[in-house]
């Protein structure tokens, strides 16, 4: 496990970024540069990739099939919102993330009884 964890690590760092294309053109496209879509037309550059060019999505940049969507420390992410839920988690596998719109009192009492129960929460 540590060592697909290790080679994810890798590939990401190897991975480019990914820009959608004409963003720094079209006004409207300036916030969602990184929301990528396939250039389709005929004479795209992209497309085609020519040297010069940003690079294309490509298959190869992904992690292994074994610890897609595991957290770095190798635990699969569960969302909580109460504490019930907290208390279904099994503690070896899965690691507990607190769902944005909990407030600041139950988000305590969360994490008070994450701490009794030994529960990893990744996003304290």
């Amino acid at each position: 496990m540590n060592k697909l964890l290790k080679l994810r690590k890798i590939i990401k760092r190897k991975k480019p970024y990914y820009f959608r294309f004409q963003w720094w053109k079209v006004i409207k496209l300036r916030n969602k540069k990184e929301s990528w879509r396939r250039p389709r037309g005929i004479h795209n550059k992209i497309r085609r990739k020519l040297k010069s060019r940003v690079s294309m999505v490509e298959v190869g940049y992904g992690s292994p099939k074994e610890i897609r969507g595991l957290l770095p420390n190798g635990k699969k992410p569960v969302l909580v919102h109460n504490i019930e839920e907290l208390e279904k988690i099994d503690k070896e596998k899965e690691c507990a993330i607190i769902a944005s719109n909990v407030g600041k009192r139950k988000r305590e009492q969360i994490i008070n009884r994450a701490k009794e129960l030994n529960i990893e929460i990744f996003n304290i």
